[in-house]
């Protein structure tokens, strides 16, 4: 039986959004991001990273960065009992023309293979406006969040969007709570 997953974009989701990271020192989690990422687990869900890194294709840092970071995510996250299933990045510049590059699909679809997933019963949280693009994209409900860019582009921007978030909440941890409501797990 196909898993339901929980994909969270990074910058601005998980972990503070100051524009390119591109030192391990500025990779800061937000608040509640470990407790909501475990609430998820022990819930049962997968829970997946999903991001652009156009930063390593544009010559800011190298991509070796990317997996230094993701690595000390995920040394964080356990501190507090918290794990993701996996993480799926697209180093890409924007005009590449790729299929993984938000808000195309495909880091979803494949990691729907790799994982067994249920896209359509599955989530995607993030603070841009693409994220949610994303997750409409492959079948999956967007949830916003406020943090990041979140709240600057449902403010200024949130009347122009073609698709609705399926729900609108403060940060991660309210998501995450929304999600297995909804679930009703």
């Amino acid at each position: 039986m196909k898993q339901i997953a929980v994909f969270l974009d990074r910058d601005g989701t998980i972990n503070e959004e100051m524009g390119y990271i591109n030192h391990l020192s500025r990779f800061v989690l937000l608040p509640g991001t470990a407790g909501a990422i475990k609430r998820l687990n022990d819930a049962g869900l997968k829970v997946v990273v999903v991001t652009n890194q156009s930063g390593a294709a544009r010559g800011y840092f190298p991509p070796s960065l990317v997996e230094e970071v993701h690595a000390y995510l995920r040394d964080l996250l356990a501190r507090e009992g918290a794990h993701l299933d996996a993480i799926y990045t697209c180093l890409h510049g924007p005009r590449a023309g790729c299929r993984c590059r938000k808000p195309q699909p495909g880091l979803l679809l494949q990691a729907a293979a790799d994982l067994n997933l249920d896209l359509e019963r599955s989530y995607l949280v993030g603070d841009r406006y693409k994220d949610l693009q994303t997750g409409v994209n492959a079948g999956a409900k967007g949830i916003l969040v406020l943090t990041g860019y979140g709240r600057g582009e449902y403010e200024y921007l949130g009347r122009t969007w073609g698709a609705a978030p399926a729900h609108i909440a403060g940060d991660l941890l309210d998501a995450s709570a929304w999600i297995i409501n909804d679930l009703k797990l």
